[in-house]
């Protein structure tokens, strides 16, 4: 199959399966359907993925690889598949599908699956991949069929060129199991190629397969042995050959593998064999041990250029791995030595030593020929010993050891190296060079994913550049060399890859072929020279250069390759060229001009360039290069603008007049310069030359407030002399920058004094110190450098001194005093008046104590807070007294003034007294607040026992508990944290998790005392668990009830339900969430905590919503879902039971919760809520909504009208339905008239309007006066129209009461059987599982696209529809002719004319029936299948012509029946077009829908005669009869043999009969086979094994049948009695006594009629299965009557027992119902195509003809889709699957397809006592139906419109499905036949039309009819 290609390699190409499955070779006739079945029942694989240097088919796993030779093709073996690839970008070119196959390892290829009883579905992993150069074949062995082989065309893998067909055990190749290694090589030999292949023992078949043999690889049996070389092995299972891989040499075969010794307990080891490759007998095989040192088992090997690489491992699973090299000199030396010795010493050596044998147990031995043996026979021959096995173990060092096992090895020569390459075990490839007695990896990849092994087919490319790695999910293509990865020189030579090198003068790295000068010194270098270093610039001379100047640069550049006469260098800054001056290492450049430098980045004083030394384009050395700019300098440092300028990295001066920074010598002339620190040969410079200030020449304090003058101390002002400015003092105060004048007081040498103003300091804010930073002006704007940090400080004593004892307490050197003038304040000393300081502080003033209360023993810390408390710990060391007794304060804890903290010492219960701290000469300072010693009491504890977890909230009661502030509570050994606040009788805390369950002794600390519980532990027990809760879904409003249960659940304190919520971003920002709140609110004293209700914000924008359980008992806990917000998505549920969390879904067995949207319920009123609903007694009450039932169950709402109950009959996901009190309740709110109807759903309240109850309306009567007043005539008139009018409205009000007492009837009746439902819905899943598993392997059975095409076109054919051309040889002349006409007459329907006339002259004429036209529409559906895009303009037209035809009429009427050709050509074309839909999509729910029917009909009692069963949905097929029945499981005896037989169990009924048993226990042997290819339930008889003898065939009819009055009955097992578990056999029938049950099952099938037996002795004797039929009215002929009677007759014949049964297959078959129509009926996935495009089409018919009635419109799209495509799918599986569909089945199906009718009809589906069942059993579920199709239908007309080219896409896509050119002139001579019929009349058509005339249609059609019925009479 050859693909199309693709222009980019990135695209994966679409794999059609039936392309694949056309990719077969031809087979014989009767394997033909066989094998494309077979290759349908998998399904097919995703398309491959193909990259630029991987590609991989998912689903799929790769085996071998193999590449044609040159740049040829690359081939995947696979499992299943053969892929063919391009060989440099790895894209799919033809791909042949292989598997899987009807196939057992433990037989013989077969024809006939009977053959071969245990053959199931088997994967087929390839084993054997080689070319065949000579004759471009690909060979393929796979491992089913014995492991035959077969032969595919190089060019294109999909053409099969040779498959044995009925292969012998000479042509069984390969393993027939996977995991067994087959390894061959192609040898070539004079005039033929021959196949040596050699393969471990596999299966039990396998056993006389050789493990190494010479095969055919042409002639008459290829692959066969016969007559060629085998090795012979005395008993291969001794031995246990594992091969690892075939080689060829010059003139050699080498072969590696691993075998033990001829015993069974001998130890593996390595061998390598050899042969010739000339050999075809073997003659010259010789084997010889191979060692690794330290490692004995081969694992991958490969035949590299003058020796045999070889990796080994330790153990057959060793972890470590070594790679050895065995000199192929060396190795053939050895087995030269060998041989000899077998051949003339009689395999003993030198010194008598046994070192030759010949090996594998036969007959064979070493001789002693002549010793010139060896040389006259270099490959053996007859005489010679064989096989040759030399004793002497080849040793070599190991090159190369790695911690991973290798499984793949291959090698290169490339560039005078050689190189290894190895796949390890985990996905990566290692890159090894060899160097003589060593390997170095210099480079590993991961190839394949983590943990696949790399397998051994490890390809290396004709060209050497590239190697195929394969592993079992892709296959890659990797450089050898990945030079052009490493984009620089550094990572090029730090690869240190021996094949890449940096090419100089090209700039890149690469091999070195590839640079065109590599052989010229420094032009190439190799990145393994460990000397190799990156050609570079060592120096640049300037480092940098002033941007206003240009000038000359000089480079340094070491190794600088030489260049030819007319080659150039050039210096590259930026993007500014300049050409190079080179001389020896050394080039020089000239600087670009100052516009062509770019601007410095912002905040910077200049700008970096690359320069480059390039050559030509390339750039063969780069360094950075700086433009500075000085007048930028200055600007980086304002504090010290000349420091920046010259002592920064550039040569810049600074001007200090000009307070200029300028490059060399660029001040105003007379100005003196300040020259930079890089000057070298100038004394004065550098940053210690700059004007600056040193620093303050007084102090740094400064007090505020008071004038003081600053001065300063400035160096180096010679620059100034000569030259007077004024000088100023700038000081940065905060909020202010205040400027005073200054003088300069110069002094000796070039120092100074600058001395500022004096003033006063008041700054803004009050701060204790603030450093102000200060610096000198001259001129105002010439500043002065700081040589450092310069600033004063301002103090101010009053800032931070708030009273006596901290102002005395300041710094001493601040001078300040506490002042008492006016209000008394700390100052600074001079600023406070004569007399006014205060020596001595006031009397220490005490605010409050802290805690009030402490325990007698003390130690309690006892915090005082106040004023003038001391100047520092001294003061107040001994003087605090608390309660009379001294407290001992904490120096660590003390503030100046403010704070003593003090221990208490002990002190007798009750002791009070007030706080006293007496300071030296002061007096003491007494608290107004008393201080008690209390003792604390312990009492009880509330609750006594919690889980082992923690978070009990444990009370512990007592008095005086609030004693002290240090307080802290225990239980046993854990803490117990308190919750605030402690109240004096009562302490709460919350219990911490425990390490056992057992008794804790509760105590509470009271600071250094303690106090005991002891006489009430507190008791952990075990942890609660949960194991059940539900229900598991809620409205997001909550208030579900949800029960929860469990163990030791009473034991929880306060359980919660609480649910994590993640708010949205949007909801958040919107501020629509709650906002933050304590999730543990602060307690009170003498207040209950509250339960946490509703929802609180947790950290990282989450939210917590919860609600508090209820303990119903140790076991149960009820609980209320929490309500959460719109928006917030749950993110989990559980129930915090203390702190023992246990998500919902653990406890439910893994139930998620689910909240769903609130439900949505419409008002009772049309007119509005407001508005009162009239309510008539006796209705129901028919509530629409939305979602109803998703969070809650029909038990669980609550409906109240008023103050009474309307209880809830039926709550569906739209429909809520329940019955009013019978009489009008009184309203719940006084306020309201009527009452009102409220919907409690949770915390979900919907009140929908009130209600008012109205009464019957009485007859009015007539008025006495107009009676009298009128004539008798008018009155009886008007008296009989009132009584008409009267009855009218009073049925149509009890019809609506029927209507709605049904569907509440209907309710309570499924509800009923809600139970049974359930039950029998559980176990139809559990079947359907089964099912599904088994469809994994193997696939659901489509028909292929012929066949389903001849179905869908010709329904009602049987077999073939077609005649075939006659094929009689004496013939061959006329059918030549006849085919020219045929094909002549299919190039005239390509005339759109012809076909449109030929069309409408045969549909006007009256004989052509309309089964004629379904026929000739079919015929030319498939005449002109291979021209879709043509047939549907041709359509299109008829269309149109159809829709002006009936728009005249009645437009509804279009489409509806089929009538005309354009009506059958809609049909086929939708099959066409649907047909991968329904693969796709659909198929897979229909055949479940198929086999769920097919399962629950054969669960009950079928009656074989009149075809009724038990469980069906339609009520003419319900056996109505209580008939008893058993189940029974019969065990089926599978294979043949008593070693090879197998048991499958069957279910079958004890009333079915043997013909049923036969059907249903081939139904179960058969289970994976499509029904075509199973064997007649006719041609097999049912035998009933008992031991070992008894055996009894069981049969519908025999001598035991119980005949009766004229009626026999046919056998059951309930009649041969067989029991439960009884074991039967399927054996082939050796008689026609089946000929009777035969014809009866055929007569019988349709349960129609009753047949009759004519029997000589009797008369006529009828049979009867279950039930006897009976001469009643369904028996009989019925009597003509309406439609609505017979109706309403069957309906009535349906009592309540009977539509019960009706109603549990429905509910059972539901989802299977509803999965079939949501994938023909969703717009989820794409709309095929054909869909859209058809509806776009006759939308734009309903606009042409002004149609505008959607009704109308709505009409036509079901006419043409739903009833013309899908109804004919529903009623007919057969068309699309591969199976059989009985008549119950069909009858049930019938049901199901009516409700798809009656869902695509926009009329009110109401029904009634009357209606039809299936409309009853359907009344609920056909109105959501029909708002699916009206849904289906808006979002396809809302979607893009299909465009043209789109569709003839598709459709040139689709045209390939049905082009064999037989059947195509099958159907063109037959639709011949028909003009010939109608041929004059189609030939005056076409002569009557003047374009035909000019087309000369008539005249070609006159032609084509001569050379077709040139006298051949069996057309």
């Amino acid at each position: 199959m050859r693909l199309p290609q693709h222009p980019t390699t990135w695209d994966a190409p679409q794999l059609h399966p039936f392309a694949a499955v056309r990719a077969m070779a031809p087979r014989p006739p009767s394997r033909i359907c066989l094998l494309l079945l077979l290759s349908l029942l998998s399904p097919p694989p995703p398309p491959p993925v193909a990259q630029a240097h991987r590609f991989s088919a998912p689903n799929t796993t790769f085996t071998h690889l193999a590449q044609a030779p040159g740049p040829g093709s690359l081939y995947v073996g696979a499992v299943n598949r053969l892929f063919q690839l391009s060989p440099d970008s790895l894209r799919l070119e033809a791909v042949a599908v292989t598997g899987p196959v009807l196939d057992s390892p433990d037989c013989v290829p077969f024809r006939d699956p009977a053959e071969c009883p245990q053959a199931r579905l088997t994967d087929n992993a390839n084993q054997l991949l080689l070319v065949s150069g000579r004759t471009r074949e690909l060979v393929a062995c796979g491992q089913v069929r014995q492991g035959v082989c077969e032969k595919r065309r190089l060019g294109d893998v999909a053409e099969l060129l040779y498959q044995a067909e009925d292969p012998g055990d000479g042509q069984f190749v390969a393993a027939n199991v996977p995991g067994v290694a087959t390894v061959g090589l192609v040898a070539p030999g004079p005039g033929r190629e021959l196949l040596l292949v050699a393969r471990g023992l596999a299966g039990k078949l396998s056993g006389g397969v050789p493990p190494l043999a010479v095969r055919q690889l042409a002639g008459p049996q290829p692959f066969s042995s016969e007559g060629l070389g085998r090795l012979v092995v005395g008993d291969l299972s001794d031995y246990n050959i594992s091969y690892v891989g075939a080689f060829a040499a010059a003139r050699s075969a080498y072969f590696v593998f691993r075998r033990r010794g001829p015993r069974a307990h001998a130890e593996y080891r390595s061998y390598v064999a050899r042969v010739c490759l000339g050999d075809a007998n073997l003659y010259s095989y010789v084997e010889l041990p191979l060692a690794c040192r330290g490692h004995g088992l081969v694992q991958a090997a490969f035949l590299a250029p003058g020796s045999l690489l070889g990796a080994f491992a330790t153990g057959p699973r060793g972890a470590r791995a070594a790679l050895c090299a065995f000199p192929l000199a060396e190795l053939d030396s050895a087995m030269e030595l060998a041989r000899k010795l077998c051949y003339t010493a009689g395999g003993r050596g030198p010194h008598d030593t046994q070192e030759a044998t010949v090996e594998y147990g036969v007959t064979s031995r070493c001789d002693t020929l002549p010793t010139d043996s060896p040389e006259s026979y270099p490959c053996g021959d007859e005489h010679t010993p064989s096989p040759i096995a030399g004793l002497r173990t080849l040793e070599a060092e190991p090159l190369l050891q790695l911690t991973q096992p290798i499984s793949a090895v291959a090698a290169l020569q490339a560039d005078g190296h050689t190189l290894a390459f190895l796949g390890d075990s985990q996905g990566q490839l290692h890159k090894v060079l060899l160097n003589g007695s060593r390997g170095q990896v210099y480079h590993s990849e991961q190839v394949g994913p983590v943990g696949s092994a790399i397998g051994p087919d490890l390809l290396v490319d004709s060209g050497g550049t590239h190697l195929y790695v394969l592993t079992p999910q892709q296959v890659a293509r990797v450089p050898v060399a990945a030079c052009p990865q490493f984009p620089d020189c550094t990572s090029c030579l730090q690869a240190q890859d021996p094949l890449c090198g940096w090419c100089v003068l090209q700039g890149r790295c690469t091999r070195k072929g590839q640079c065109e000068q590599a052989a010229q010194p420094e032009q190439w270098l190799w990145s393994y020279w460990g000397d190799s270093r990156c050609l570079h610039i060592q120096a640049v001379e300037p480092a940098h250069h002033p941007r206003q100047e240009q000038g000359q640069v000089t480079l340094s550049v070491p190794r600088l390759p030489a260049l030819a006469m007319d080659e150039y260098f050039h210096c590259a800054f930026g993007d500014y060229d300049s050409l190079a001056q080179v001389e020896g290492s050394h080039v020089a450049c000239v600087t670009p001009p100052q516009d062509q430098v770019p601007p410095n980045p912002p905040g910077t004083d200049h700008v970096t360039v690359s320069l480059a030394l390039m050559f030509e384009d390339v750039a063969v050395a780069t360094v950075n290069f700086s433009f500075y700019d000085c007048s930028a300098v200055q600007a980086l440092d304002m504090v010290a603008p000349c420091r920046a300028c010259v002592g920064s990295l550039w040569r810049c001066h600074w001007c200090p007049q000009s307070s200029r920074c300028v490059h060399e010598g660029q001040c105003p002339e007379g100005e003196r310069t300040v020259y930079s620190a890089q000057e070298t040969d100038i004394q004065l410079r550098g940053p210690e030359t700059c004007p600056r200030v040193e620093g303050l020449a007084g102090p740094a304090l400064v007090p505020v407030g008071w004038e003081i003058r600053l001065a300063l101390r400035v160096q180096n002002l010679q620059h100034f002399r000569g030259r007077p400015a004024p000088y100023h003092c700038w000081l940065q105060l905060p909020g202010n920058l205040l400027k005073l004048p200054a003088v300069l007081e110069e002094s000796a040498g070039d120092a100074g004094l600058i001395r500022c103003q004096a003033r006063q300091f008041h700054p803004s804010t009050s701060q204790r110190e603030l450093p102000v930073p200060i610096y000198v002006t001259r001129n105002e704007s010439q500043r002065l450098d700081n040589a450092g940090p310069l600033h004063v400080t301002l103090y101010d004593c009053a800032a931070g001194h708030p009273d006596c004892s901290h102002c005395q307490a300041a710094n001493r050197s601040l001078g300040c005093l506490w002042c008492d003038h006016g209000r008394p304040t700390c100052r600074y000393g001079l600023l406070c008046p004569p007399g006014a300081a205060q020596p001595v502080c006031p009397t220490p003033s005490i605010h409050s104590i802290e805690p009030l209360t402490g325990p007698p023993e003390g130690g309690l810390a006892l915090t005082i807070l106040g004023s003038n408390l001391g100047r520092d710990f001294a003061d107040v060391e001994d003087a605090v007294h608390v309660a009379g007794r001294p407290c001992s304060p904490d120096p660590a804890l003390y503030q100046i003034s403010a704070r003593i903290v003090c221990m208490t010492s002990p002190a007798p219960n009750g002791t009070a007294g007030p706080v006293q701290v007496a300071l030296r000469s002061r007096r003491p300072g007494i608290s107004s607040q008393r201080f008690t010693y209390q003792d604390p009491v312990l009492l009880s504890l509330s609750p006594q026992r919690g889980p082992q977890a923690g978070g009990t909230q444990l009370t512990i009661h007592g008095q005086h508990l609030r004693t002290g502030n240090n307080i802290s509570a225990f239980v046993g050994g854990q803490s117990c944290p308190i919750q605030e606040p402690v109240c004096p009788d009562t302490i709460v805390c919350r219990t911490m998790p425990q390490a056992a369950p057992g008794e804790a002794e509760v105590r509470v600390v009271f600071g250094h005392a303690q106090r005991t519980l002891s006489a009430s532990p507190f008791l952990y027990t075990a942890d609660p668990q949960l194991h059940e809760a539900e229900p598991s879904a809620s409205f997001r409003g909550g208030g579900r009830l949800i029960r929860a249960r469990g163990t030791d659940l009473d034991v929880v304190q306060r359980p919660l339900l609480s649910v994590w919520l993640e708010a949205p971003a949007e909801a958040q920002a919107a501020g629509t969430l709650p906002g933050p709140q304590d999730p543990k609110p602060r307690r009170r004293c003498g207040v209950a905590a509250a339960d946490p209700q509703g929802c609180t914000q947790l950290g990282g924008g989450l939210l917590q919503c919860s609600t508090v359980c209820a303990v119903n008992s140790s076991e149960l806990l009820l609980c209320l879902s929490p309500a959460v917000p719109d928006g917030a998505r749950p993110r989990r549920v559980f129930f915090a039971l203390d702190d023992v969390l246990v998500d919902f879904a653990r406890a439910s067995g893994g139930h998620e919760f689910r909240y769903q949207p609130n439900p949505r319920l419409a008002p009772l009123s049309r007119h509005g809520p407001a508005r009162p609903y009239r309510l008539k007694p006796g209705h129901v009450l028919d509530v629409e909504g939305e979602g109803l039932n998703l969070g809650i169950s029909k038990e669980e709402v609550r409906v109240r009208i008023g103050a009474g109950e309307c209880l809830v009959k039926t709550l569906t996901l739209t429909h809520l339905y329940c019955e009013p009190p019978p009489r009008a309740p009184r309203p719940a709110n006084a306020s309201s008239p009527l009452p009102q109807f409220v919907v409690q759903m949770g915390n979900v309240r919907l009140a929908l309007g009130p209600v008012q109850y109205e009464a019957e309306p009485a007859l009015a009567a007539f008025p006495v006066a107009a009676q009298v007043g009128l004539g008798m005539g008018a009155a009886v008139l008007i008296a009989a129209v009132l009584l008409l009018t009267l009855m009218y409205r009073h049925k149509s009000k009890q019809a609506l009461r029927d209507y709605q007492k049904v569907l509440v009837q209907l309710e309570n009746l499924e509800v009923g059987v809600g139970d049974q439902c359930r039950k029998e819905f559980t176990d139809l899943m559990t079947e359907m599982t089964d099912l599904s598993s088994d469809l994994e392997a193997s696939g659901i059975p489509f028909l292929d696209y012929r066949t389903y095409a001849e179905r869908c076109f010709f329904p009602g054919h049987s077999g073939h529809p077609l005649q075939p051309l006659p094929d009689r040889p004496e013939e061959e002349g006329r059918r030549a002719t006849v085919r020219q006409g045929l094909t002549q007459l299919s190039n005239l329907l390509n005339s759109k004319l012809f076909l449109l006339t030929l069309i409408r002259t045969l549909e006007g004429q009256p004989s052509f029936s309309q089964r004629d036209r379904c026929h000739v529409a079919s015929l030319l559906s498939l005449a002109l299948h291979g021209k879709l895009e043509y047939l549907t303009d041709i359509l299109r037209t008829l269309l149109s012509d159809l829709a002006a035809h009936y728009v005249d009429k009645n437009p509804k009427l279009m489409l509806r029946r089929t009538e005309t050709m354009a009506e059958k050509l809609l049909t086929n074309w939708l099959a066409i077009c649907l047909y991968a839909f329904l693969r796709e999509v659909a198929g897979e729910p229909l055949y479940m829908l198929f086999r769920a029917i097919k399962y629950q009909v054969d669960k009950g009692p079928v009656d074989a005669v009149t075809g009724k069963a038990k469980r069906t949905l339609n009520d003419s097929h319900l056996l109505r009869e209580d008939v008893e029945f058993r189940p029974l499981t019969l065990m089926v005896l599978v294979g043949s043999g008593a070693s090879g037989e197998q048991r499958v169990p069957a279910r079958v009924l004890d009333t079915d009969t043997v013909t049923q048993v036969k059907e249903k226990v081939l139904d179960q042997v058969y289970k994976g086979m499509p029904f075509s290819q199973r064997p007649s339930v006719h041609t097999l008889d049912l035998e009933w094994r008992s031991g070992l003898a008894g055996h009894l065939t069981l049969s519908d009819e025999d001598l035991t049948s119980v005949t009766q009055n004229h009626w026999k009955r046919l056998n059951t097992l309930q009649h041969y009695k067989v029991p439960d578990g009884a074991t039967v056999g399927l054996i082939p029938q050796l008689h026609n006594g089946g000929a009777v049950s035969q014809s009866l099952a055929q007569s019988c099938s349709s349960g129609e009629n009753i047949p009759m037996l004519e029997d000589g002795d009797e008369g006529g004797v009828r049979l009867w299965h279950l039930v006897k039929a009976t001469e009643d009215s369904e028996g009989a002929k019925p009597r003509r009557s309406s439609l609505r009677e017979r109706e309403r007759a069957r309906a009535k014949a349906i009592p309540e027992i009977y539509l019960t049964r009706l109603l549990s297959m429905k509910g059972t078959l539901q989802k299977f119902v509803d999965d079939t129509f949501q994938a023909i009926l969703s717009v989820n996935r794409p709309v095929p195509i054909a869909v859209k495009y058809l509806f776009d089409f006759l939308d734009e018919l309903a606009e042409k003809h002004g149609i505008e009635d959607p009704e109308t419109l709505h009409i036509w799209k079901t006419n043409s889709l739903l009833l013309r495509f899908w109804v004919n799918t529903l009623k007919n599986p057969q068309f699309i699957f591969d199976v059989r569909v009985s008549d119950n089945v069909d009858a049930v199906l019938a049901v199901i397809a009516q409700t798809f009718i009656d869902s695509g009809t926009l009329s009110e589906h109401k029904v009634g006592r009357d209606s039809p069942v299936n409309k009853l059993l359907y009344a609920r579920e056909i109105p959501r139906y029909k708002q699916m199709v009206e849904k289906y239908y808006a979002d396809i007309r809302q979607s893009s419109p299909a465009s043209y080219q789109e569709m003839n896409s598709a459709l040139a896509e689709l045209s390939g499905k049905y082009t064999s050119a037989p059947h195509c002139l099958e159907a063109l001579q037959e639709l011949y036949a028909h003009i010939h019929r109608y041929y004059d009349q189609i030939i005056s058509a076409l002569e009557e039309d003047p374009v035909s005339q000019k087309m000369q249609l008539a005249c070609r059609l006159q032609q084509l009819a001569a050379l077709v019925e040139n006298k051949v009479t069996d057309l």
